[in-house]
């Protein structure tokens, strides 16, 4: 008996863990989206973990269990936000990132850039806002918005990039400066300001933000307006 009983542990251990994963990971997506729901609304000295832990409907052990610390989940919303789910996939391999790499003209490039900016900026830009006031209140926070910054100016690192394999001709621009301009309008700020402050449609601030990065780094609009099939 106690073999059979053994057999039959071991398999139910077998069955059941997939659904334990699923049970965990589910568990897990309302933790992060409970915090991403009140930091926004209260800020983040303002949020403990039990409040968000009552917002998930699950025990305070669970919230601090499946992330160890309230940094740590912060972390962990920006990092949701800015891909869209939790899959470990980095941005620049995202389908939605796939047109920047892809375009075939400068101005391509940017117009599909311009389309990430506004696409992150939607689900990233009150994240960010306040991760930026709470960069002050301890090493973790301010390490996160260094590094968030730091990824930032990687992304328009890899479109200027694009853009110089793509017309390597003078602009009067070195490479770091083009990629300091492409990393002023990245900023889901600019997004939190004029859709959500100023009640721009999407299509303007996308339209806006390719205009003002192609205006910044002086592409000839005559002569790579027209995309190359």
């Amino acid at each position: 008996m106690g073999v059979n009983n053994g057999a039959t542990d071991r398999g139910r251990r077998r069955y059941d863990s997939p659904l334990r994963d699923q049970q965990a990971r589910r568990t897990r997506q309302a933790i992060v989206a409970a915090a991403a729901r009140l930091f926004a609304d209260r800020g983040y000295a303002a949020t403990s973990l039990a409040d968000i832990a009552t917002d998930a409907a699950v025990a305070r052990p669970t919230a601090f269990a499946a992330f160890g610390s309230k940094a740590a989940l912060l972390r962990e919303v920006v990092d949701r936000a800015l891909a869209g789910d939790d899959e470990p996939v980095p941005v620049a391999e995202r389908p939605w990132f796939r047109p920047v790499r892809e375009g075939r003209t400068p101005q391509a490039v940017l117009r599909a850039y311009a389309e990430v900016c506004r696409l992150i900026g939607g689900r990233a830009a009150e994240i960010f806002e306040v991760v930026r006031r709470a960069a002050d209140e301890g090493p973790e926070l301010s390490r996160l918005w260094e590094t968030m910054q730091r990824n930032r100016r990687a992304g328009a690192t890899m479109v200027v990039d694009r853009i110089e394999a793509l017309d390597p001709g003078p602009r009067g621009l070195d490479h770091e400066r083009a990629v300091d301009i492409v990393w002023m309008f990245n900023d889901p700020s600019h997004y939190r300001s004029l859709v959500l402050t100023c009640g721009w449609s999407d299509q303007e601030y996308t339209a806006w933000i390719a205009d003002q990065m192609s205006h910044g780094l002086r592409l000839d609009a005559t002569r790579s307006a027209p995309d190359a099939k």
